[in-house]
């Protein structure tokens, strides 16, 4: 084989450690970006938290400006809370320094130190005085439904036998307090159990049964929802009204009442439209998934990232400056830095220094891409702001991303997790991205503002008629949007609203 040189021109994308750590910020979500800066300020020496006020200069160093990264002002006053944190530490070292006037220079010698230091039993000192308590911090952990029924079970006088049919029954019980396994089933699970040693009766497994369904919340432990429903009214006072006719119509006419037939209903009952009225309000008062009572799910807040608000007519963006803290280079090891030492404390100064300024320089693109992409936002969806869902127009990330002159994939990582307060809620930046339908004058209509409508239709329908998916195609027709019926169908999925038949109610 002959050797030869040859020369080839190429281009080639690399990606350098600056332009990953630039990305990697930029899809960070808010909590992420705290965990992130964190982090940074743990392992870079060089990195701290700028504590100056904002009308002093940011940069203490006065040699780097991006040593300090600020955002943009918000309208949430920021001169309350520090207020509060310099009174909390003026107190606390108030109180440090009075305790150290009580203590002796010299003490006895049998003295304990636990006579001279605060007791430990005594109350902390209040740090608030507004008296706030956080409910929901001091209940995280959320209970089951299945450790309410076994605590109910604790205090319960059951044999050994009837106690381990109860904990089978409360295992096969979903969260909506539904049994997921037959009764034949259960039964045959303990009797396969060769360890316990225990003869069980089908008509055990019965009794036991009927035990768990008296548990509270009321309706466990069911096997369908007829059985539900019907154990719901079994524990209700039997002087309620319509309490008979209720058990009578769940019993014998459940079916018909799933299907919204009511005027078999009312051939059937020989009731009244007006006392089945009654009767309807009665069944409607139970809770078809009343596990879910127990089951809460755990409160999460939101930071949002900007603060849209309207001033003098005109609408402000404002990205939140408690989102990240102030950060810039501590000058004092920036300037110990000697720029012809080769040691390895001045190597590893340096190398610091420039991952600071790397970080610093990351952090502020990443706030001027949001800003960017949320200002545009803001722009083409202001009929969002002042109307409501009905004026949201159409927009894709391809829009924006022309708009900003930036790749879509930038336009996703920016829009992803990141929130805009408004003045009609906190929202994500990819709610005010929608698809769009053609209208009979040429223009377009966003899938938003579609699903608005059809929201507001079937809010004002008479519900002795309500209105099918043709008849919402025709209404919408009318106001120009021609939108499919398949499409009618799957926004009103979409929305968790019920077919006709089943939204059909007598009044």
């Amino acid at each position: 084989m002959k050797q030869s040189l040859q020369l080839k021109l190429g281009q080639q994308l690399s990606m350098t450690p600056q332009l990953q750590q630039a990305i990697k910020l930029l899809q960070l979500s808010t909590l992420d970006l705290q965990l992130e800066i964190q982090q940074a300020l743990e392992n870079n020496p060089l990195l701290e938290i700028s504590e100056d006020d904002a009308d002093q200069p940011a940069d203490a160093s006065g040699s780097d400006p991006d040593a300090a990264v600020e955002g943009t002002e918000a309208p949430v006053s920021r001169d309350g809370p520090l207020e509060s944190l310099e009174g909390e530490a003026s107190g606390a070292q108030t109180a440090d320094e009075d305790w150290n006037d009580t203590l002796p220079e010299e003490l006895p010698v049998d003295t304990q130190w636990e006579d001279a230091l605060p007791s430990a039993s005594a109350p902390p000192p209040s740090t608030s005085g507004t008296g706030d308590f956080d409910f929901e911090g001091s209940n995280s952990v959320a209970e089951s439904l299945q450790d309410s029924l076994l605590w109910q079970l604790n205090l319960t006088r059951l044999s050994d036998v009837d106690k381990a049919i109860a904990v089978a029954i409360i295992d096969a019980t979903d969260n909506d307090g539904r049994l997921t396994l037959s009764l034949e089933e259960i039964h045959d699970y303990l009797a396969l159990d060769e360890e316990s040693g225990m003869e069980v009766d089908f008509d055990e497994v019965v009794a036991v049964l009927h035990c768990l369904q008296q548990f509270e919340p009321s309706g466990v432990c069911t096997r369908d929802l007829q059985e539900c429903l019907l154990v719901q009214l079994q524990q209700l006072p039997p002087e309620t009204p319509w309490l008979e006719q209720a058990r009578q119509l769940l019993k014998r006419h459940i079916s018909q009442l799933g299907n919204g037939d009511y005027s078999q209903i009312l051939r059937r009952t020989k009731l009244s439209e007006e006392d089945l009225a009654e009767v309807l309000a009665l069944v409607q008062t139970l809770d078809p998934h009343p596990g879910q009572a127990v089951q809460r799910d755990s409160t999460e807040y939101i930071a949002p990232d900007v603060y849209v608000t309207k001033k003098n007519n005109r609408w402000v963006l404002e990205l939140n400056p408690d989102i990240a803290p102030k950060l810039r280079i501590n000058s004092d090891y920036a300037n110990l830095i000697k720029r012809a030492d080769s040691s390895p404390d001045n190597t590893f100064l340096r190398e610091n220094l420039q991952e600071a300024r790397w970080f610093l320089k990351s952090l502020h693109s990443r706030n001027e891409t949001l800003m960017k992409v949320a200002s545009k936002i803001v722009e083409r969806q202001r009929g969002f702001l002042e109307y409501g869902e009905e004026a949201m127009k159409p927009l894709v990330l391809h829009d924006i991303a022309d708009a900003v002159e930036m790749h879509e994939s930038t336009i996703s990582r920016v829009t992803t997790q990141k929130y805009m307060h408004t003045p009609r809620g906190i929202f994500e930046l990819k709610y005010f991205f929608s698809s769009h339908v053609a209208t009979t004058s040429g223009g377009e209509c966003s899938s938003t503002a579609i699903r608005a409508l059809i929201k507001k239709l079937v809010a004002a329908e008479n519900p002795r008629k309500p209105l099918s998916d043709n008849k919402i195609t025709q209404l919408l027709e009318e106001q120009g949007i021609k939108v499919a019926r398949r499409t009618i169908a799957k926004y009103r999925d979409i929305l968790f609203i019920p077919p006709s038949n089943e939204r059909k109610r007598l009044v």
